[in-house]
């Protein structure tokens, strides 16, 4: 499944991602954004694997939230804007 979210700012967000039972698996966000450090899109990856797939956006903001460490910078783009590009994705 793929789903895109163009920020307000004008940055894109893409996630692919598939179902399985009834759960995310194998998400991957892109885009055109920056991360610092680049290495906490793995943990953006990995907050979303398994949550239900009927999870809100605002809960899955949420666990992108709780899933970054201290001092992450997301630039152009945060967890909302994710978490669209995820239900996207679902729907």
């Amino acid at each position: 499944m793929h789903g895109e979210y163009k920020t307000p700012g004008g940055k894109l967000v893409v996630v692919d991602l598939d179902i399985v039972n009834g759960k995310i698996a194998h998400p991957s966000i892109s885009g055109d954004f920056f991360l610092e450090p680049p290495e906490a899109l793995a943990e953006i990856d990995r907050a979303l694997d398994q949550v239900p797939a009927g999870t809100s956006e605002d809960e899955i903001a949420e666990r992108i939230r709780d899933a970054l460490e201290p001092g992450v910078e997301m630039i152009g783009f945060s967890p909302e804007a994710v978490a669209r590009a995820v239900r996207r994705a679902i729907s």
